[in-house]
């Protein structure tokens, strides 16, 4: 059983946003009566919602998270947080449809007990900070208390994180900070957009660090966190990520978006002193990079020493 409130959204559309399902899905609770908004059950998908609470009570079995065992590359723990080096090709939680395999899944493994209660799969993130694109490899930081998540969640917020991404792109980007608006895309609603629906304020700094022909390494700098920032900053200028299918096209060089966080410093949750973190640059990504012609600048330290 699944209790909200909404206010404004078609009631088809909350029950799927909520439940981590298809609007279809959804559509289908709804019309078998397993939907009730305020004491009644509603039928209607199109249900204007007024801020009632809004029970589901689906009659299949909701799938469950389960821990499992397996390695992340960590970079550092201590009593209070975690940080790993995510590979490329692994959720950082699960997702409609994934359930299994993602970093939750690892940390439900090794660091914190199982679920309680009855919750939508895909709000369970023990300790999940922030994250990353399931293709995006990098520095993931993970709290493992609830004291080092509220600090650290504010210390994101607050924007006293500074977050340094390595990408390939297809194109030379435009130098400098671009402060440009995310949005959801009007059309394709799985896609963010410059401008789009609600769009917010979002900043990045970009410095290109070499070039390869029509190609470029760049440094990506996000002074805010929106779904997909980098990337879609890039394309708005004309460079998008190397192998980003979403935003970009299939490329023969790298069967994935070439996309690093590299670096990351915050202030410790608990005696406020600055950490630094930096993952090394996956293989395929050096070797993305060599193959176009170019050659990883002496700035970038780690890079000559793939994992």
């Amino acid at each position: 059983m699944v209790r909200f409130r909404r206010e404004g959204l078609r009631l088809d559309q909350a029950v799927a946003e909520v439940c981590g399902v298809s609007r279809a899905k959804a559509q289908d609770w709804i019309a078998r009566g397993l939907v009730r908004v305020g004491e009644q059950v509603v039928v209607k998908p199109a249900y204007r919602l007024k801020g009632e609470e809004v029970v589901v009570k689906p009659l299949e079995e909701r799938p469950l998270v389960v821990p499992e065992d397996f390695a992340l590359p960590v970079l550092y723990e201590d009593e209070d947080l975690l940080v790993l080096n995510k590979p490329p090709g692994l959720l950082s939680h699960p997702a409609p449809g994934v359930y299994t395999g993602t970093v939750v899944n690892a940390l439900l493994g090794r660091y914190f007990p199982p679920p309680e209660g009855e919750m939508p799969p895909e709000r369970v993130r023990p300790g999940i900070v922030h994250r990353l694109d399931k293709d995006t490899s990098g520095v993931l930081v993970v709290a493992k208390g609830p004291g080092a998540l509220e600090a650290l969640s504010r210390a994101f917020r607050d924007r006293m994180v500074m977050k340094r991404y390595l990408a390939l792109t297809e194109g030379h980007p435009r130098e400098g900070t671009l402060i440009a608006p995310i949005g959801r895309h009007p059309v394709e609603r799985h896609k963010m957009h410059v401008g789009g629906v609600a769009p917010r304020y979002a900043e990045t700094e970009f410095q290109i660090l070499g070039r390869a022909g029509a190609y470029a390494l760049v440094e990506a700098r996000p002074h805010t966190g929106r779904t997909h920032q980098i990337r879609v900053h890039l394309k708005y200028l004309r460079a998008p990520v190397l192998g980003d299918e979403l935003y970009g096209r299939k490329s023969p060089y790298i069967p994935r978006q070439a996309l690093h966080a590299y670096e990351l410093r915050l202030p410790h949750p608990r005696t406020g002193r600055v950490l630094e973190f930096l993952a090394p640059v996956p293989r395929d990504m050096v070797e993305a990079w060599r193959a176009l012609g170019g050659e990883w600048p002496e700035g970038v330290a780690l890079a000559e020493d793939p994992v």
